[in-house]
């Protein structure tokens, strides 16, 4: 089960990145949307609404699931460059991954919603400095948290989904 939960594996921090392998995250950042899309495209008659292993999210709530989690993330940075140490709103994905938006909406809507926000968010992203990568925010549930490991978690998270959707291939 656990290869189906994490089919590349658990997230594990990378510690002192180096310049290249940040640019490198950033990249999978913006290749997100195109690679979750030809996912999408890749699955069999019916494969939206199943999930990708037993008790898991339909590939529907992956992709709307993805582009609520990256919307957070992108308010998060923004954040962490304006105040000193925020302290952000968690939320509760599993729940909202049970709304009626999540579990029925077209996700067209969440890849077309993914697209504008990575060209933003990757614009910002290539533009921050050393000091701005280390700046912090305080996460309520996993605690503080700098810029350059939120980087590496959402280019892992992206990754993360779009193998999910692979499953169900």
């Amino acid at each position: 089960m656990t290869e189906l939960q994490y089919p590349i594996g658990p997230f594990t921090v990378v510690p002192e990145a180096k310049p290249a392998q940040i640019a490198a995250w950033i990249d999978e950042i913006a290749s997100l949307p195109s690679r979750m899309r030809a996912a999408v495209a890749a699955l069999p008659p019916g494969g939206l609404d199943r999930p990708y292993r037993p008790g898991g999210w339909t590939a529907r709530q992956v992709v709307h699931h993805t582009a609520d989690s990256h919307i957070n993330s992108y308010v998060r940075f923004r954040w962490a460059l304006t105040e000193d140490n925020p302290v952000i709103k968690a939320y509760e994905e599993h729940l909202w991954a049970e709304l009626p938006d999540a579990k029925s909406a077209d996700v067209e809507i969440s890849l077309r919603l993914l697209d504008s926000l990575h060209e933003r968010w990757v614009i910002l992203l290539r533009s921050l400095t050393p000091e701005q990568l280390g700046r912090l925010f305080l996460h309520p549930e996993s605690g503080t948290r700098d810029l350059v490991t939120t980087i590496q978690l959402y280019a892992w998270h992206g990754n993360h989904h779009v193998a999910h959707l692979g499953l169900i291939r």
